[in-house]
């Protein structure tokens, strides 16, 4: 019952989360519900027993969400010092997010400390079972076509990306590698023979 009760919470927070991801007009609240979105998403992962997945959730997905934001703001030509002269103005929402993480976090550790987290309705696992490993054999093997559609897929993503941010603008110096290297000395410097003169 109290297993019960900690899902459904966890699962409307992080329905919450999503919704403000999609109704939220200001980025930087976008991404901070994003963050919220994934973190409710690995605890569900936890308590489902699938620790792998649930840190990987965490270290890629809202570790990637900062280079997600970092491509907003190259595209949009966000001002980065009035960014960072409202940082103050965030700061207050971002901590507040941070603060429900740790609740939820020491909650969960605290309800399996004390033996009320069990498999709530999941399939029990074995004496020495390894999530990773069988998860490993099912996305290499079952699934391996799709794995690889996603990686290509996920390329194509990132090309497109450095081709949305790599646009030409005016003002901007760039350097040609190429004509650098190929220098010669004679090109840059010229010595100059003068008389010397006399002081009278």
């Amino acid at each position: 019952m109290f297993q019960s009760i900690m899902f459904y919470t966890f699962a409307l927070i992080m329905l919450g989360a999503a919704t403000g991801v999609v109704f939220s007009r200001n980025p930087v609240h976008a991404v901070m519900f994003l963050v919220l979105t994934f973190f409710q998403s690995a605890v569900l992962w936890l308590m489902a027993e699938a620790e792998f997945l649930a840190i990987v959730l965490v270290l890629v997905y809202v570790g990637a969400v900062m280079v997600l934001f970092l491509f907003v703001v190259m595209m949009l030509d966000v001002n980065i010092e009035a960014a960072k002269r409202g940082l103050t103005r965030y700061a207050p929402f971002g901590i507040g997010i941070a603060l429900l993480m740790v609740v939820q976090l020491m909650q969960l550790i605290w309800s399996r400390g004390h033996g009320f987290a069990g498999t709530g309705g999941f399939a029990a696992t074995p004496e020495g079972y390894s999530n990773t490993k069988a998860l490993g054999a099912v996305l290499y093997t079952e699934h391996v076509y799709a794995f690889e559609i996603a990686a290509v897929i996920l390329l194509l993503a990132i090309v497109a990306a450095i081709t949305l941010t790599m646009r030409k603008r005016p003002g901007i110096k760039v350097q040609n590698i190429a004509e650098q290297v190929a220098v010669r000395a004679k090109d840059r410097i010229r010595v100059v023979k003068m008389d010397a003169e006399k002081r009278q």
